[in-house]
C-alpha cells in the first residue's frame, strides 16, 4: 500500500485516512460499500430523520445542479449511511458499481477514504480526487462533502456530497456544496422557529452551549430561546470558572469555586472581581449567584462525550474528542477534571478491541506516546495488516527512547 498519489504527495489529512482505513481492515480491493440499511428499513429511517425537511430542497439546488453535470448528489445521515442518492440514470449506474447507493455506508472504517467520510469525521468541508480514495474501484471519481448540523443544538445531522468527475475538483464545487448546507441549516432554523411561534415562550428558555475540548479558551454560545444567538471567545481565567459551574448544575459556594480555581489560598476578593467582570460579559440573566452557578440548561461538548462512555459508545465518544479540557490550565478543578476524562476515554479506547479507534489515539498529539495502545492496537491488527510494520517501528521507538 503507498501513501503517494500520481501528483505528488498526499495530503496530511488524505494520508491520516488512509491509516484508519487500513486499521479498521478495509481492502484497497474492495469493490463496493457495505450496505448497512435494508430498503424496509432505510425508508423508516429516511422517514424519520431531520434532514426529510430539507431533501426536496437540497434536490432543487444542488440536485440539480448535479444532473445537469452528469454527477451525483447524496445526503448522509451522521452514521455515514446514505439516506438520498441523485443524479441522472446513466450517472446513478455508474455510481452502484462501486456501490454509492442509498443505504451503504461510506463511513472511512468501512468503505475507506471518501469525501462524505472525511467530512463527518473531521466535522468540516473535505474534498477527495481520484488517486486519494483508498479503495481502489473509486479512484475514477473525485467528490465533495460538507457537513449539516442541527442549527439549535450545532449537533451533526448529517453530510451533503456532490461525486462526479474531474470537473468536481474544483474549489467552486465544494463552495456551492456548503453554500446548499448553509441554506439546509436556515430552513431548518426557520421551521423551529415557525413551530415555537406558535406556543408561547417561557421564562427561563436559555440555553448556553460550551466548547472547551483542544481549546486553551472556551467558546461560547448563548440562546436566549427567542431566535437570539450571542457567540463569545472568553479568557483563559473566565473559560476556567465556566467550565466549572457547568460541572455543577447545583451550583458552587464562593469559597468552593476559589479552591477550584486557584492554586494558592486567599484568592475569594480576586473571585469576586472575576465573577463580577464574567456577569458584565454575559448579563445577569447567565449567570447566578449564592450559589454560583448557571442559568438556563447548558450543552457542553466535555459533557456530551462522558454521556457517551456511560453509555458505552466508545466510537462516538473518540469522534467527539478533540483534545484535552483547556490543557493549558493549571486551575485545581479543571486539571482534575480534565485528567479524569482523558483516562477514562483512553482506558475505553485500550479495552474497545478496535484497531481504528487506537490508531485514531496514536496517531493524535496526545496519544502518540502511549506505549500500552500502540501495544494494544498490535494486538488487534492481524499478522498480515499493513499497519504492522509502523506500530512495531514506533513501538521500537519508544523502547529505545525509555531505555
Amino acid at each position: 500500500m503507498t501513501t503517494r498519489s500520481p501528483q505528488g504527495q498526499m495530503r496530511a489529512e488524505v494520508a491520516d485516512s488512509w491509516h484508519l482505513s487500513a486499521a479498521a481492515g478495509v481492502s484497497a480491493d474492495k469493490v463496493e460499500a457495505p450496505i448497512t440499511l435494508a430498503e424496509d428499513a432505510l425508508r423508516d429511517h429516511r422517514a424519520a430523520h431531520p434532514l426529510a425537511q430539507v431533501f426536496p430542497l437540497l434536490d432543487d439546488v444542488l440536485g440539480q445542479a448535479a444532473r445537469d453535470c452528469d454527477a451525483i448528489m447524496a445526503v448522509s445521515d451522521a452514521e455515514g449511511q446514505l439516506l438520498w442518492v441523485c443524479g441522472t440514470p446513466v450517472a446513478l449506474r455508474r455510481a452502484e458499481k462501486i456501490g454509492f447507493v442509498e443505504g451503504s455506508n461510506w463511513d472511512e472504517r468501512l468503505a475507506g477514504t471518501n469525501a462524505p467520510g472525511l467530512a463527518l469525521r473531521l466535522d468540516r468541508p473535505a474534498q477527495v480526487r481520484r488517486a486519494e480514495h483508498f479503495r481502489r474501484s473509486v479512484q475514477n471519481w473525485s467528490c465533495a462533502a460538507t457537513p449539516i448540523h442541527d442549527p439549535t443544538s450545532t449537533s451533526l445531522l448529517g453530510v451533503l456530497d456532490i461525486t462526479g468527475n474531474d470537473d468536481i475538483a474544483v474549489p467552486q464545487t465544494l463552495a456551492m456544496v456548503r453554500a446548499a448546507a448553509r441554506m439546509a441549516e436556515a430552513e431548518l432554523a426557520r421551521e423551529k422557529l415557525s413551530r415555537s411561534s406558535y406556543a408561547e415562550t417561557a421564562p427561563g428558555a436559555l440555553h448556553l452551549v460550551i466548547e472547551s475540548l483542544g481549546r486553551n479558551d472556551s467558546l461560547l454560545t448563548v440562546d436566549d430561546g427567542r431566535g437570539h444567538r450571542n457567540q463569545l471567545r472568553l479568557s483563559p481565567r473566565h473559560s476556567e470558572i465556566l467550565l466549572l459551574l457547568a460541572s455543577a448544575p447545583r451550583g458552587l459556594s464562593g469559597d468552593e469555586l476559589a479552591v477550584l480555581v486557584y492554586e494558592d489560598d486567599g484568592a475569594s476578593s480576586t473571585l469576586r472581581a472575576e465573577l463580577n467582570r464574567l456577569r458584565s460579559l454575559l448579563g445577569d440573566d447567565v449567570l447566578d449567584s449564592r450559589p454560583y452557578r448557571l442559568a438556563g440548561s447548558v450543552t457542553a461538548d466535555w459533557l456530551a462525550l462522558e454521556a457517551h462512555l456511560v453509555a458505552g459508545d466508545v466510537r462516538a465518544a473518540m469522534r467527539a474528542y478533540r483534545g484535552p479540557i483547556l490543557p493549558r490550565s493549571t486551575a485545581p478543578g479543571v486539571v482534575r477534571l480534565r485528567e479524569q476524562l482523558h483516562m477514562s476515554l483512553r482506558e475505553a479506547v485500550r479495552t474497545s478491541g478496535q484497531a481504528d479507534l487506537m490508531s485514531t489515539w496514536t496517531r493524535s498529539s496526545w496519544g502518540s506516546e502511549d506505549y500500552e495502545i500502540w501495544q494494544a492496537q498490535r494486538d488487534c491488527v492481524g499478522a498480515g495488516s499493513p499497519m504492522l510494520a509502523l506500530i512495531d517501528g514506533q513501538l521500537a521507538r519508544l523502547d529505545r527512547e525509555l531505555i
